[in-house]
């Protein structure tokens, strides 16, 4: 949890970096060219560019159906992501016993438990780096989706609900809902778990949320659009998929 932490600040401050620069000023077309242009920009782009003209010309509505697709797309990595984080909760038994079992410091012991543990991880699905996976999937659609808003006209200009899409929300109620969507989302992935007992994590789940509203008061307010609305799916996701899986295992034990 804490190394997903500091992922997730390394990333969202390589967004700052990277959305500052690299041809953002340059309106995104058909005919841009490079990797980056043609395989992220451009069909974020068209994308949200397609519904918006669905839906007569509604650009902040076609960010939240292109957020939903995004976050579909990224189920199978969410589930995985529950499901292992399940799957360590259920072995923190085990593995307060490897611990015990190898408590000495030194370099042969503290191997030998390193070798055990990652043989536990294995015998029970665990993969540790699942909960990075996803932050890794969703940083160059954050970072295209930007490009995809400043560098497009139409997206950039237009209004939805109190905000234009390409300024900051001049009332700060998307960075709020956006902390508080983040808050409440790593909440229910904590619940239960033994992150929950841990004070440092404890603290991370009030940092976060706060890291994520800071960032989203100088974003565009599109761009934290997509932030509230893929929290706000997230929260729904983990309610749907962690429950049912909470509940069958209080079944298994009750047996």
């Amino acid at each position: 949890m804490r190394k997903n932490f500091w992922l997730l600040v390394v990333l969202i401050g390589l967004l700052a970096i990277l959305s500052g620069c690299t041809e953002v000023n340059e309106p995104i077309t058909s005919e841009s060219e490079g990797i980056w242009n043609q395989y992220f920009v451009y069909p974020i782009s068209w994308l949200i560019t397609y519904f918006a003209e669905l839906f007569n010309e509604n650009y902040g509505l076609a960010i939240v159906l292109v957020t939903i697709i995004v976050r579909l797309l990224l189920l199978p990595l969410n589930v995985k992501q529950l499901k292992s984080s399940k799957a360590m909760q259920d072995i923190q038994p085990k593995m307060k016993e490897l611990q015990q079992k190898y408590s000495s410091k030194d370099a042969n012991t503290q191997q030998k438990l390193q070798q055990e543990t990652m043989a536990l991880f294995q015998k029970h699905g665990v993969n540790p780096l699942a909960g990075c996976l996803p932050i890794f999937v969703q940083m160059p659609i954050l970072i295209g989706m930007y490009h995809a808003i400043m560098r497009t006209e139409t997206i950039k200009t237009h209004s939805f609900l109190w905000f234009q899409l390409g300024e900051p929300d001049p009332f700060f109620i998307l960075p709020l809902i956006a902390g508080g969507a983040t808050f409440l989302q790593q909440k229910l992935m904590m619940a239960g778990s033994p992150a929950a007992q841990n004070p440092q994590m404890m603290v991370m789940l009030y940092v976060m949320p706060i890291m994520i509203g800071v960032f989203a008061i100088f974003f565009p307010s599109a761009l934290a659009l997509y932030w509230v609305v893929g929290n706000i799916f997230m929260v729904a996701q983990t309610l749907f998929i962690r429950k049912p899986m909470m509940a069958a295992n209080n079944g298994g034990d009750k047996k």
